[in-house]
């Protein structure tokens, strides 16, 4: 069984899914990507799950990232689940649900973890950039679902740093302050930050959020 590690490369496979044979790859084309994994179909945290995924994928899409679900049921079962969760959410299931029921994408994935349950996926969250890199991994229990105001707040963060020389800082949100990288000295970054620096330690700098 694979272990997937931030930096890592993102396996890529080719499976079933709710709308038919899907390669990741090419799935994602040059975007960003989420993919996140469901114990079993029918289940009741997945089905809010689903349906909530479903009503955030304008936000996703703001974003240039695809949505990609997983569980480890056939691709006749996610059809017939797709149709409960428009029902009982409300709302239309928008993105593919991959068939995964000889648990060849959870193995790759390490999705499924013995001590928790032998058959099925725990909550897995992976999120991929452009160049195929793993920039987050997320785990939750069966048990918990997910929250994904604060998957699209990784997302921001994700984005931003990756291409500006800043951090961000606890329970930032867009358009917040961020943190000056500690490997920029401060003279370098007011030239950099046009926006301003303030240092509150040598070692702690903030400037107002540059996408802002």
């Amino acid at each position: 069984m694979a272990t997937i590690r931030l930096g890592d490369i993102a396996p890529n496979f080719t499976a079933d899914s709710s709308v038919g044979t899907l390669n990741l790859y090419e799935y994602l084309g040059d975007g960003w990507g989420i993919l996140f994994s469901h114990p079993a179909d029918f289940t009741p945290v997945c089905t809010t799950e689903l349906g909530t995924a479903s009503k955030f994928k304008e936000d996703f899409d703001k974003r240039n990232v695809k949505m990609l679900a997983l569980s480890v049921d056939g691709a006749a079962s996610h059809n017939e689940w797709i149709k409960d969760i428009n029902e009982t959410q409300n709302t239309l299931v928008n993105f593919p649900i991959i068939a995964d029921e000889d648990r060849k994408v959870s193995d790759l994935y390490d999705m499924i973890h013995p001590n928790a349950d032998s058959t099925l996926t725990v909550r897995s969250v992976f999120i991929i950039a452009p160049d195929r890199t793993v920039k987050l991994i997320i785990t939750y229990p069966a048990s918990t679902g997910r929250n994904f105001h604060e998957l699209l707040r990784v997302i921001d963060s994700l984005q931003l740093t990756a291409y500006h020389k800043v951090a961000t800082p606890a329970n930032w949100e867009h358009g917040q302050d961020v943190v000056v990288s500690p490997s920029i000295p401060t003279a370098e970054a007011k030239e950099i930050f046009e926006k301003g620096v303030e240092e509150i330690r040598p070692y702690l700098r903030m400037t107002p959020d540059p996408t802002a």
